[in-house]
């Protein structure tokens, strides 16, 4: 786990020093060591935080003069011990043991389709000394991030968009579409970012650069690659197969991807928050061997009758498993105080309450281990959420309606009062959703809204996230529910062995036989963080301060008097997604910290 960066010129030299400034900006995301490789038109650059090969053989830019490649990488490679013997075999010598150098040997050997091989988190730049072509990749679920864009002089990319912010050519304009998906979804999806020019390679992409600047972008996996001619005759389908078949397939894969993410050659804790899916992964490290188990829970002061934390169940984890659990406590002043590193932390505006939990329970867990497993993306692969059981009798033409209406922030209506007219230039967000639904090789409308969730609105949102906040200690974060394989497999199961009672039912039905029937049988919670959700007292006050800047009366995205009556009545923005002033004031914020102070 690391942050990178890097420049490719399409013509002359490219720029050290610019690379050198974000790299400045991706410190925290490794902390271990740093290094610059500059050749010609290619410039990289790595902060490195130490996980396997602890060694300096496993520093980065790492450079292999024989094959004359040189890569940066950000992530984990989770089956790079069996790639690394199958490369052996194949002739390659090795000068680590890191899974770096096994992506180098990896792509000399399959070229860009090495990507397939790879088990685990990613993304990279691979420069070819003899060629000039520079490859660059990301996993397939999005889990690790890469940022880029182009200007006349050439293409720079990094782990961040900050970092990219402070190269001198990246564009500062605001991108009207994304500002719509931002209020809409509370997210900015698939390759936008807030500001037009800069963009996501999109996961499950690659993208080649060759020396006459010429730039290729392809897809090498979907969710539906699973569903082949060779499957479908080795296996029987969907509808034939038992309850008792499913969980059985289900139980090995999360047993797998969970022993997957235990290859570290430093010890893994868990974020546990007290519900189903943090506790089930603790359940199945201690089934696997895993002793005193480090977990860290977080709680925030209670407002009124909302509680702040949820320690009651991750007690019970916490007794049942004798993990060495450490909880912490926040109130409001230190909430206030850390607001704004927490915000600096954001690649891109996030808006979710859990924002600050994670940021500050990393700060918490980076002193202990810097490794630990997260439940995030249970709730999209297994169908935990609200807005699933009525898209089970939606109708094909109101299914993309029915979502929306479950799920955005705002309705378009309401999303041309809050913004400037040249802000409102489309529903770009209805739009969006129309089009996926329409496009969606899945069958029933439930099954389409899983899709979108877990290739889009999880990557964009959750998964985003806990990288960024993790990664602002130097603290690597493992998701075992966005194992590919183990998403394929949620994929081909019927919705019905999902939604049924109440959501995620053959994952509470595995989880029955390891962990606790009181925390399965809980109420769905969410993290709690009772101050930012009612936005009263000094969280009213931080947005009253933010939006009297005379930076936010002039940026000329929001209708400031349609934003001054939400500041008068707080009360009525809250909507089952939390505080919509809260969205707003957030985003100005993000805006104020990261583009206003460059």
């Amino acid at each position: 786990m690391c942050g990178l960066a890097g420049e490719i010129a399409f013509a002359g030299e490219a720029d050290v020093n610019q690379v050198a400034r974000m790299l400045t900006k991706l410190a925290p995301r490794g902390p271990d060591g740093t290094g610059v490789f500059s050749q010609g038109r290619c410039c990289f650059g790595h902060r490195r935080l130490k996980i396997i090969d602890l060694s300096e053989q496993g520093s980065q830019p790492m450079v292999d003069a024989t094959l004359g490649l040189t890569l940066v990488f950000n992530g984990c490679i989770y089956n790079y011990r069996a790639l690394r013997e199958q490369l052996i075999h194949l002739g390659y010598q090795f000068f680590s043991s890191s899974d770096t150098e096994v992506i180098l040997k990896a792509y000399d050997h399959w070229g860009e389709s090495c990507v397939n091989q790879f088990n685990g988190m990613f993304s990279f730049a691979i420069y070819e000394r003899d060629t000039g072509k520079v490859f660059l990749a990301r996993d397939r679920l999005g889990i690790k991030p890469l940022y880029y864009f182009i200007h006349d002089k050439g293409l720079v990319f990094a782990s961040s968009l900050p970092a990219l912010l402070v190269h001198t050519e990246a564009s500062t304009e605001i991108d009207s579409v994304a500002l719509n998906h931002y209020m809409c979804f509370r997210a900015i999806v698939t390759e936008h970012t807030l500001f037009k020019g800069i963009k996501k390679l999109q996961p499950g992409h690659w993208m080649t650069i060759s020396a006459a600047g010429e730039i290729n972008q392809q897809s090498y996996w979907q969710l539906d690659n699973s569903d082949t001619e060779q499957y479908q005759m080795s296996q029987p389908s969907a509808e034939a197969m038992s309850e008792e078949l499913w969980s059985q397939q289900l139980e090995q894969a999360l047993y797998d991807s969970v022993r997957r993410r235990l290859e570290a050659d430093v010890p893994v804790g868990v974020l546990l928050s007290g519900g189903l899916d943090s506790s089930l992964l603790v359940g199945l490290m201690h089934e696997l061997g895993q002793k005193q188990i480090h977990t860290f829970s977080i709680g925030f002061d209670d407002v009124a009758d909302e509680l702040g934390n949820e320690f009651i169940y991750s007690d019970v984890i916490a007794e049942h498993y004798q993990t060495k659990h450490q909880k912490i406590q926040v109130n409001h002043a230190e909430l206030l105080q850390h607001l704004p590193d927490c915000i600096l932390a954001m690649s891109e505006p996030m808006v979710s309450h859990d924002v600050i939990g994670f940021y500050l329970l990393s700060k918490t867990v980076s002193q202990h281990v810097k490794v630990v497993q997260s439940g995030q993306g249970a709730d999209e692969v297994f169908a935990g959420y609200h807005w699933y059981p009525p898209m089970v009798d939606a109708s094909e033409q109101m299914a993309a309606q029915v979502y929306q209406d479950n799920y955005f922030s705002w309705q378009y209506g309401e999303y041309q009062q809050l913004v400037t007219p040249k802000m409102a230039d489309g529903d770009h967000a209805g739009d969006f959703v129309r089009d996926y639904f329409a496009q969606c090789k899945a069958t029933h409308a439930i099954d389409k809204a899983l899709m979108l969730d877990t290739l889009v609105m999880l990557v964009d949102d959750p998964v985003k996230r806990v990288d960024n906040m993790t990664m602002a200690f130097g603290l690597e974060a493992r998701v075992p529910f966005l194992d590919h394989k183990l998403v394929e497999l949620a994929s081909r199961m019927p919705y019905q062995l999902k939604i049924k009672d109440g959501g995620k039912y053959l994952l509470k039905q595995m989880a029955r036989k390891l962990i606790p029937n009181q925390v399965i049988d809980r109420p769905k919670g969410y993290f709690p963080v009772p101050g930012l959700r009612n936005m009263q007292g000094p969280y009213l006050a931080l947005a009253k301060q933010v939006f009297s800047e005379p930076i936010a009366r002039t940026r000329g995205i929001f209708n400031l008097d349609y934003i001054d009556t939400m500041l008068a009545s707080p009360e009525q923005q809250l909507t089952r997604f939390g505080s919509r002033l809260w969205q707003v004031t957030l985003l100005e914020l993000w805006l104020q910290l990261h583009l206003d102070n460059r």
